[in-house]
């Protein structure tokens, strides 16, 4: 393999890890908004607020340089992909935008009328963010109709009952994910209730996992033959039961009080793994299996140039990241917070 086909690869590793930070990072303050509904009572929603306002905003960087990444990277990939998921992705957006205004505009609500208008907003966005996110990964999943070099399916093709089903996953798991980032940032009676609510998200969590996990080979041959074919299946193996052993310890932390942070870790290294799986099945597809990453890839001088930008960006972010978080760490108490 030469060094052109090498780099096509580090930017689709490149392009897969900001797409998981982004998962991780912007699920729990999604989760946080999906829990609300939970949390009727107006001090504990400020204090749940308050747990993610100083990072909120920063975690949505690594969603700007996933889609620019691919735009630059791949771009045949990004004139196939827009079309086929307009809907999805434009719903997406626009919750994103109208979540971001009711952050800000609940703490300027000088009604309750208005703050219980915001509050719902903020509901909405964040499910409705969730749940576009999941339908857009279950469309790639499924598969695109690819006519030539142009997206050849119709306007609807992205809703199906498998991208349904990932839709509702993707909430759940983000539910689940706030839960456990409250659990590691509050105390008393909402730290409780945010892990009683993990344990029944843990649940539903792991079982559409499960049903999306078994449903997914049989969505494509080349997928059932990565999953299920011998000696292929000795190589994967691993995963399903790395899965399995994460899943154990999640269930054990969950009803262990001493270390409020490890289920919340627990979940990213679930998320991890299912992101490895993802991977499995789709390489070296970008467009599964129509378009690989070979197939997309933007000129090899273009992919360097950019690649040397990303080298110095990449670690910038993760450093400012890991700063802010460093500043505000620790639990957060009613009364206390960035507003």
């Amino acid at each position: 393999m030469d060094i052109s086909l090498d780099l096509t690869v580090a930017w689709a590793l490149l392009l897969a890890f900001a797409v998981y930070v982004y998962v991780v990072l912007d699920g729990f303050d999604l989760g946080i908004g999906i829990l609300y509904p939970a949390f009727p009572a107006k001090e504990d929603r400020d204090l749940m607020m308050n747990t993610v306002a100083p990072v909120w905003d920063g975690n949505e960087t690594w969603l700007v340089l996933g889609g620019g990444g691919l735009f630059a990277a791949f771009p045949l990939a990004y004139a196939i992909i827009m079309p086929a998921l307009y809907p999805p992705i434009i719903a997406m957006l626009l919750a994103l935008v109208f979540r971001g205004v009711a952050f800000e505009f609940r703490w300027r609500a000088n009604s309750a009328f208005t703050r219980r208008f915001w509050d719902w907003a903020f509901i909405g966005g964040s499910t409705v963010a969730a749940l576009a996110q999941g339908i857009t990964l279950g469309a790639l999943l499924q598969g695109i109709d690819v006519d030539g070099r142009q997206y050849g399916g119709g306007w609807w093709d992205w809703l199906t009952p498998f991208t349904v089903i990932c839709g509702l996953a993707v909430v759940a798991g983000y539910g689940l994910l706030g839960a456990c980032w409250l659990n590691w940032k509050t105390s008393g009676e909402l730290r409780d209730k945010s892990r009683r609510i993990a344990r029944l998200l843990g649940f539903v969590t792991v079982g559409f996992i499960g049903i999306v996990s078994l449903w997914t080979p049989f969505l494509e041959a080349a997928y059932f033959q990565r999953w299920f074919a011998w000696p292929e299946i000795l190589q994967v193996s691993p995963i399903p039961v790395l899965v399995a052993g994460f899943i154990v310890l999640l269930a054990r932390e969950l009803y262990n009080e001493a270390n409020d942070w490890m289920p919340f870790v627990l979940v990213l290294g679930l998320f991890g793994l299912c992101f490895v799986g993802l991977g499995v099945s789709m390489w070296p597809y970008v467009i599964p299996t129509e378009v690989t990453i070979y197939d997309a890839a933007s000129p090899y001088k273009s992919q360097l140039f950019m690649f040397v930008g990303a080298v110095v960006l990449v670690p910038l972010i993760l450093g400012y990241t890991a700063y802010a978080y460093y500043v505000f760490r620790g639990k957060m108490e009613k009364g206390e917070g960035y507003h």
